[in-house]
This record gives C-alpha cells, structure tokens and sequence, in this order.
C-alpha cells in the first residue's frame, strides 16, 4: 500500500493502540464503528506479555481478534531484537515503574536500567535497530510526570533525557478523554516522538515552543487546548549524563517540574498548563447501557446493598491495624449509584467480580442496582462490542482487561492528526 507506516505495538493487552490506529473491519471508533477509516498504518509485529500470569489471557484475546501472524507472547526482555522487524512507528502502552538507573564499569554504554523495568526494553530495541523508528507513540498513567515522590518528574527527565541521546525530539500531552466527548474519565500521558531527520523534527526545531504545543504540534491538532500562560513557560535543559539525571533531578523538590503540555528538543525542555478546548458532543454513561440485555449475575443482592452503601459513604472511624494499634480512618464519600449523565468515573483493573467495592461502578436500573457488564465497559473504552469475549476468559479478567486499557478514541484522533502530519511534511517538502 502506497504510504503504508508500518507499526511495532508493544505491551499490546487487547490490543487498543492497534484499534485506533487501524480500525476494526475499516470501522472508526470514534464513529462507534459504523464509519470508514482509512487509516495507512499497519501493525506488522505485536508483542504481550504478562508475567503473573500462567494463562496469557491478554495474548489469546488479542490473537483471536487479529490472528496470530506476528504476533509474540514472549517475555520482550527476552526477545531478540533481531526478530522485530524494521517498521516507521513503535506504540505501546509502557507499565509506570522505577526507571531509575544504575552505573557498572563492565558496561562500555555506563549505565544499566534497573532490571524488569520495561522502559528500557524500549529504549534497547530502539538503541540496537539499525534502521531506527521515525515516530514513537507512548502512553503512561499522568503520575509519571510527578514520580517518584523525593524527586518529582525525575522518572520522566530520564525518559526525555534517553530518547534525546537516541536522536528524538519529543512532544508530551495529559489527556482526560471525556473532555473530549468521550465516554470515561480516563486521564493519561501521551508521548510522541520524532527522530532527528524527518521532516517534524526539523519543522519543530523551526517554530516557537510554545506555537507547537497550543497550535502546530500533533497534539494541538488533534485535541485542541488553550493556555493563560503562552509568555511564561517553564524552560531548562537536561543537563549532565542519564546516571546524575536520575541521581539529582529535582532532589528533595515539594513539586514537579513538568506540567501536562510539553516539547523536548537537543534536551531543552518547555513546558506549560494547557486546558481542553472542545464545544462538540459529550457522550455520557446512558449512552452506552444495555437495557434488558445484562443477566442477573450483575444485579445486586438486596442482602449486598448495605455493604455497598457503607463502602462507597463517607466515614470516620476508630480502625486496629495488624499490630493491634488503634487510629482514626476516614475517607470521604463517592456518588452512589454512579450518576447515568455523566461520563463515567475511570475503569480500574478490579472492576469484575460480585464481592462489594468502593470502586466498582454501580448504576440504578428500573429492576434494580447492578454492576456494569463487560460489553459496557467496552463502550466505556470504545472497543467493540464483545471483544474480549473468549471460551475461558471470565467476565471478570475481561473487566481486568478494561481497567488496563485505554481509550481508543484517543489513539485514533492522535493517529490520524499523526499521519496527517507527516503526509503535510513530505508533501510541503517536495514542493520546494
């Protein structure tokens, strides 16, 4: 296919990046998969891998979707790099963990990530390809930018510090889906990155910082933002090796440094608050319900309805810890049930099961209290309905998929301002 971007997808899941990107059946999410989307990207090699987990549920689910051809269930630290293929765009949705580093005079690069930490499974695929990819797209829970708690924002100086000894410019984003009309309150960092020689690298490094993060960038085109401080950013550059960024990056600072909007190009970094700006259409939780469709398993027991109250209420207490000491415990008060005008609260990872939660979603019906059902917490991530179903896969570990996933919405809009950006460049390029 003429322009085809061919796509590596790591820490897959179910596979949400590869729906945005590609679409399902040539249906757009956005569109709840009813319009054409004529996308260009092709995932040729996809990689998941839990590790606590005898059964790759994730895995069998994303090759019953997409077949198994090149597809990898195998520990990614473990993989050859050889065997991934050379492709234009590498997505994946990284675990946030401790990505700190260490130095070892046995190793010629001076400096080693900590092990098990699967960012740098990414950054030794890119470091060791040959052919290295033009584009990356990564997503990340938003705490990252504030992590760990003694050094605020150091876990991602180390990525930006990385990626820019790599030969990236990189742009990041904090977005929350539903102030974008989607249906769930889902807040993550994106990151895209561009590499030294294609046509967004040299056009970021030519326009003001702040033009590209609230007007030229992919994200500004993609989810559109305002900002009260476009004559102030927060500038400085990453200075010293990796080993003394994740040594003394901002040691012992109250607060972080980075804000939800970003660019880092040769290690200078600017960035600035930016607010959503978006006047379309807000999908809200009664859009996405089944009526009369969810069996009975979902519908609270009348005898389990005080323990849901008592666990979503407020409450403050006398409470004995393990060692029998006693202290006060209080926390405040949720919304119960979850209001049906809204769009919903964010999906977490215990989601399934029966047992009363704090968290777990609850909506009234004309038959009762219940629980969502996996296909609606699909819509909530606009999946297509009953795409986690599998012989053998619980309603359960299908909420779990859920609470991991992301929100394909966002990776189609982001995609598609993605692609439209480098067929501008290349475009604009071979016109003069």
């Amino acid at each position: 296919m003429q322009n085809e971007l061919k796509v590596v997808e790591l820490f897959a899941g179910v596979g949400g990046f590869r729906l945005g990107l590609e679409g399902w059946n040539g249906k757009s999410a956005t569109s709840g998969y009813k319009n054409s989307l004529k996308s260009t990207f092709k995932v040729l090699w996809s990689n998941q891998w839990e590790p606590s987990t005898k059964t790759q549920h994730a895995s069998l689910v994303y090759e019953n979707r997409f077949g198994g051809n090149g597809h990898s269930n195998q520990d990614i630290a473990q993989v050859n790099i050889s065997e991934i293929p050379d492709h234009d765009l590498l997505v994946g949705g990284f675990p946030c963990q401790d990505y700190s580093v260490a130095t070892t005079l046995k190793n010629s690069k001076g400096l080693i990530g900590k092990k098990g930490v699967l960012w740098w499974s990414i950054h030794n695929i890119i470091s060791e390809k040959h052919s290295k990819p033009k584009y990356l797209f990564l997503e990340n829970v938003d705490r990252l930018l504030i992590s760990p708690s003694g050094q605020r924002g150091r876990d991602f100086a180390i990525i930006l510090h990385s990626l820019s000894e790599l030969g990236y410019a990189v742009e990041w984003r904090v977005i929350n889906a539903a102030d974008y009309g989607m249906p769930q309150r889902r807040k993550r960092i994106f990151i895209l990155a561009y590499l030294k020689g294609t046509k967004i690298y040299e056009h970021l490094k030519e326009v003001a910082a702040t033009d590209w993060i609230l007007k030229e960038g992919t994200f500004a085109e993609a989810f559109p933002v305002t900002s009260e401080n476009t004559l102030f950013p927060t500038e400085f550059k990453l200075k010293g090796d990796i080993v003394s960024i994740s040594e003394n990056f901002n040691k012992g600072g109250a607060t972080g440094i980075f804000e939800n909007a970003g660019i880092m190009i040769n290690g200078l970094v600017t960035t600035i608050k930016t607010h959503p700006s978006y006047e379309g259409k807000f999908t809200i939780l009664r859009d996405l319900i089944q009526n009369g469709e969810v069996t009975s398993e979902f519908y609270i027991d009348k005898n389990e309805l005080e323990k849901w109250t008592y666990l979503k209420g407020p409450k403050k207490e006398m409470r004995t810890n393990a060692q029998g000491f006693e202290y006060n415990y209080s926390e405040g008060g949720m919304i119960f049930p979850d209001p049906l005008d809204k769009p919903s609260r964010t999906i977490i990872t215990g989601e399934g099961g029966k047992s009363p939660s704090r968290f777990k979603h609850v909506i009234q019906t004309p038959k009762g209290y219940r629980r969502l059902s996996p296909i609606e917490l699909e819509r909530l991530n606009m999946f297509p309905d009953d795409h986690t179903k599998l012989a053998g896969v619980s309603d359960t570990k299908r909420a779990f998929f859920m609470g991991n996933a992301l929100v394909v919405g966002v990776i189609e809009k982001i995609g598609i301002a993605l692609f439209q950006k480098i067929t501008n460049e290349v475009a604009l390029q071979s016109e003069r």
